[in-house]
């Protein structure tokens, strides 16, 4: 389940939407890592863990709802998403549910216009060919997904914040002539994205070739560039 949002200052209960407003200016790099419904879901907890030592680090997770199947306590390394908080420098993990955690009202924060506002880097390990898919052709239905369409695309601001994607799927799913042209909108047209090429490995499903998301410790280093910490 997703973390509750810690009282405000004086003990008031604050929705996740405002506790992530409240985040914005604290001094600190922002990232925003998230998941979805990929068997690569379970480098999440590795990824994570890496930066123990940037000390000036948030981080929040976004979690699809498929993507939760991979992270339900099964094995060391498949922990539960609660205990994602307890990793690293995780100040929320945030689940579809946390959009409308009570009826909204005018003048109240939107969860996925606050994490946009909130975020540095966006960084989406994995991306599934589902989630490909719904991106590219402007699909909004989950929170994932309407932080990824609400997103600053102004290529005229000096400060806008890159999308990072680590595409992850079955051999045959990646040679899939669709899955080319929707990652040509993402590297050639959408110019805020940066995709992370895929490598040739044994997959779960027990098939051998390309698709597999690249290798953890290479998306670790693409977001400390990205955010200047190397």
């Amino acid at each position: 389940m997703a973390t509750r949002p810690k009282p405000g200052p004086h003990g008031e209960h604050r929705t996740p939407a405002a506790a992530v407003a409240a985040a914005v200016h604290d001094g600190k790099q922002h990232l925003l890592l998230a998941a979805s419904g990929s068997v690569a879901t379970i480098k999440l907890p590795l990824i994570i863990s890496s930066f123990k030592n940037r000390s000036n680090l948030s981080i929040r997770v976004i979690l699809t709802k498929s993507a939760t199947h991979f992270l339900a306590g099964q094995s060391a390394e498949q922990p539960t998403v609660a205990s994602l908080t307890s990793l690293p420098h995780v100040d929320s993990v945030h689940l579809d549910e946390d959009e409308w955690n009570e009826p909204w009202t005018r003048d109240s924060n939107i969860l996925h216009i606050e994490l946009r506002r909130w975020a540095h880097l966006l960084a989406i390990v994995p991306m599934s060919a589902n989630l490909l898919a719904k991106v590219t052709g402007g699909l909004c239905d989950n929170l994932l997904t309407n932080v990824i369409r609400a997103w600053d695309i102004d290529s005229s601001n000096p400060k806008r914040r890159a999308i990072i994607v680590a595409p992850s799927m079955n051999s045959m799913m990646w040679a899939h002539p669709l899955t080319a042209k929707q990652l040509a909108i993402l590297e050639e047209e959408w110019t805020w994205f940066e995709v992370l090429p895929t490598q040739v490995k044994l997959l779960a499903c027990g098939d051998t070739g390309l698709g597999a998301m690249c290798e953890w410790t290479e998306i670790v280093k693409v977001i400390e560039k990205r955010l200047g910490f190397i």
